[in-house]
């Protein structure tokens, strides 16, 4: 994360490096690669047969739980906080100092982009409700007494999330690449943008257009299928699950694979760019380093995309499969591994300048507010006193976050391939896989 909330912000990147691992930082790329392959083989022994249900599996929660949460008065109770909290960022959005103690690049790029990962981790698919644009819609079609999932046309199914694709890409560009992105005017331009896009496809195609085109409200609603909250497909009832159980309930979409390639792709970018290597290289070449960070980024979404869409195309031609649109069925198996990444990359920021946007919350417009009585609190950074743990769970993270990979994939496999090649199939995922791991590593601590 190269955006910064204040002039005291510490190098986030820089603690927990390899130095400060228990282990010699080879041993722990080589134990990843070599766990990721172990798993494989036990799964291939073990699991022969699919055993998550998707939708189908649950336990209900007692029907007074989904009644209340279905309900009118809780939905609007949850959308009124959420446009709540997002008018109250909006005065420092507007009215505020273009200066880094304006708390608007913490509330978007940290509390708002990070932040809602861990929210929809513990509570399920919120951020549908929470999101302030889908409620000002819901308010002006309850003024104009028009029904939200009505628009002039009506939404191709081919489009699936592609629009959401293209702008976790563009958000990722503002964040890690964009000229002057620590200032006002360059925020205010992209949610300009973004207001009027979600807007006028709002109108254009109904309140499916937010399903289909926020990258918030997507990215939020594909990391809550890793919560263990779930509905059930037959009545709709409010499930616990298992996280790779609700993981394997995410229906393929067009467009889902080029998704969690711009997730996956752009934080292994942001790594990338913090490596002392790329920084020399790039300020001693002659371009720009907005067009070479800009070509940077997509060559490595580009990779995630052909890299992982490749291997399962090779992986239904090993295994003799029928079956078409093999990336778009495996690509859950990939959102574990974003979990990962952001876990590695982003836990020590969020909890660091996380605290700090909040602190200058209640000073919104720089001029000595101290609305929510914050403003004189520090920041608890003991955290950096930790290294050795930090790096610790920085490698876990990524590991973890593959091998559960693994095990989706290898589920969703014998599924989908015959029984006799299901474990042939599955070599070129394992080495996209094992990669992945290695490649991820390594940029994690390339600083």
């Amino acid at each position: 994360m190269n955006i910064v909330a204040s002039t005291a912000m510490v190098p986030l990147h820089g603690i927990g490096g390899r130095q400060d691992l228990p282990v010699p930082f080879g041993f722990a790329v080589v134990g990843g690669a070599v766990a990721i392959t172990l798993s494989f083989v036990i799964l291939g022994l073990a699991w022969r047969t699919p055993k998550y249900r998707g939708a189908r599996a649950g336990t209900p929660l007692p029907a007074a739980v989904t009644r209340a949460v279905d309900s009118g008065w809780f939905r609007w109770a949850v959308r009124s906080v959420g446009l709540a909290v997002f008018a109250y960022a909006g005065v420092a959005l507007l009215f505020g100092v273009d200066r880094l103690t304006n708390p608007i690049f913490g509330f978007v790029y940290i509390l708002v982009w990070v932040g809602l990962v861990p929210l929809s981790l513990i509570l399920g698919p919120i951020w549908r409700t929470l999101n302030p644009l889908r409620t000002l819609h819901l308010l002006a079609c309850r003024v104009l007494r028009h029904d939200p999932a009505k628009g002039l046309f009506d939404l191709s199914p081919r489009v699936g999330v592609w629009p959401a694709a293209a702008g976790i890409v563009a958000f990722a560009w503002l964040e890690l690449v964009a000229p002057d992105r620590a200032t006002v005017v360059v925020v205010q331009s992209w949610l300009a943008l973004y207001v009027v896009i979600m807007g006028f496809g709002a109108v254009l195609f109904g309140q499916a257009w937010f399903a289909a085109a926020d990258p918030f409200e997507v990215y939020a609603t594909l990391m809550a299928k890793l919560s263990p909250w779930g509905r059930r497909r037959s009545d709709g009832a409010i499930v616990v699950r298992r996280p790779l159980e609700n993981l394997d309930s995410l229906t393929p979409r067009p467009g889902l694979v080029a998704l969690v390639a711009g997730l996956l792709g752009s934080t292994a970018y942001d790594g990338f760019s913090n490596s002392t290597v790329w920084i020399a290289w790039a300020q001693n070449s002659r371009y720009s380093m907005t067009l070479l960070g800009t070509l940077a980024l997509f060559a490595f979404v580009l990779f995630v995309l052909v890299t992982f869409a490749g291997a399962t195309v090779l992986a239904g031609r090993i295994s003799n499969s029928s079956r078409t649109a093999l990336p778009g069925l495996f690509a859950h198996s990939v959102v574990p591994i974003v979990l990962g990444y952001v876990i590695a990359h982003y836990f020590t920021l969020l909890w660091l300048e996380g605290q700090r946007t909040v602190i200058l919350l209640s000073d919104p417009l720089s001029d000595g507010a101290n609305v929510f009585g914050t403003g004189l609190l520090g920041v608890n950074d003991g955290i950096v006193n930790h290294t050795g743990v930090i790096a610790t769970v920085q490698v876990g993270a990524v590991v973890v976050g593959h091998l559960l990979g693994v095990v989706s994939a290898h589920d969703r496999a014998v599924s989908l391939f015959p029984r006799a090649n299901a474990l042939a199939g599955q070599i070129p995922l394992l080495v996209v896989m094992v990669a992945y791991t290695t490649g991820g590593l390594l940029l994690l601590f390339s600083e």
